[in-house]
């Protein structure tokens, strides 16, 4: 008898990864891909964002840029020094791949069915149209799982 899957939409929507320099790393990515340097936009502020971090609310903020490829996006993300699961891989890991996000319905089920399988929220937040959550999925998975739920 099959399980009930963790994750119903098996497709990667983006890959974000963590830089230290989103200027540069920008200039070099549009330069591999030839196309324009794409705006570089910073996350909200906790009054519109809501962020919580390890289940505390975070002022923590990141520069962002996004590559749109077709059918997967590349993030890059620089994070600011506050606490934020963004900060914490540059310390740990260096810069490189965070993160592969998927687009969901029913955000806290989906969070829910990954914590019983020992994969808990770390970090969550709003943006303009949607919600986030990123699990720590970095023992089973090697990286960590974003899900996106759009309004």
């Amino acid at each position: 008898m099959k399980k009930e899957p963790i994750l119903n939409d098996k497709a990667i929507i983006q890959v974000g990864m963590i830089v230290k320099d989103i200027e540069e790393t920008s200039r070099a990515y549009a330069e591999f891909f030839n196309v324009d340097v794409p705006e570089i936009v910073w996350t909200g502020e906790f009054k519109d964002a809501n962020q919580h971090y390890k289940g505390e609310p975070v002022e923590s903020r990141a520069k962002q840029s996004f590559f749109d490829m077709g059918s997967v996006q590349l993030e890059l993300i620089e994070p600011d020094n506050g606490p934020s699961t963004w900060r914490d891989h540059l310390v740990k890991h260096g810069e490189g791949v965070h993160h592969i996000a998927f687009m969901v319905d029913g955000m806290k089920n989906t969070v829910a069915r990954f914590e019983s399988h020992d994969m808990p929220l770390i970090q969550k937040g709003e943006y303009t149209g949607g919600r986030y959550a990123y699990l720590d999925t970095f023992d089973k998975l090697k990286l960590v799982v974003e899900l996106l739920e759009n309004d």
